[in-house]
Formats: C-alpha cells, sequence, structure tokens
C-alpha cells in the first residue's frame, strides 16, 4: 500500500489541489485497500480449503478444516490489511 500511494502522490496532490479533503483522500486509500483485501481473503480462503489435506500434518490440536481457525484468520488479515493502509497514509500526512 506504501508503494500505491507513492505512485499516486501526483494524483492524490491534484486531487488535494481541486478542493478534496484529507478525508476524501484517506478514504481513497482505505477504499483501495479494503478493495484488495475483499478480493484477497476470499482466494485465500478457497485455497486454504483446497490445500487444507496437504497442510494437516502441519496443524496440531485442530481439525483440518475448522471454521472458526479460517473466520478467526479472516477477521485478522482484513484488519492488517485495514491498518496497512492506514500507516503510508500516516506518513504522508507529516
Amino acid at each position: 500500500m506504501a508503494f500505491s500511494v507513492v505512485q499516486r502522490r501526483r494524483e492524490l496532490a491534484v486531487r488535494a489541489a481541486l478542493g478534496a479533503q484529507r478525508r476524501q483522500l484517506s478514504g481513497l486509500v482505505l477504499a483501495r485497500g479494503a478493495r484488495l483485501a475483499l478480493l484477497g481473503i476470499p482466494v485465500g480462503l478457497f485455497g486454504a480449503l483446497a490445500l487444507s489435506r496437504f497442510l494437516s500434518a502441519l496443524l496440531y490440536g485442530i481439525g483440518e478444516r475448522h471454521p472458526l481457525t479460517f473466520a478467526v484468520v479472516a477477521v485478522m488479515l482484513g484488519t492488517v490489511a485495514l491498518a496497512a493502509c492506514c500507516c503510508p497514509r500516516a506518513r504522508r500526512r507529516g
């Protein structure tokens, strides 16, 4: 996300010059990150379900398709993805 913000720096500067508020610019960055997370998490869950039989040897104490584990991991990855969107946004302010 930091690289994406650097690439879009000129676009964001033009938007700011035309009157966009910081909140709107932050929303653009967060929306892009959320969109990527909403596309990536289901793809990752599908891949994990498909490979769960092969990964079962690495799991200890839980079943290979434990729904709570998949849900917790999906929520944590979504949280980390949104946090990754906030870091470049906050760094660009100063």
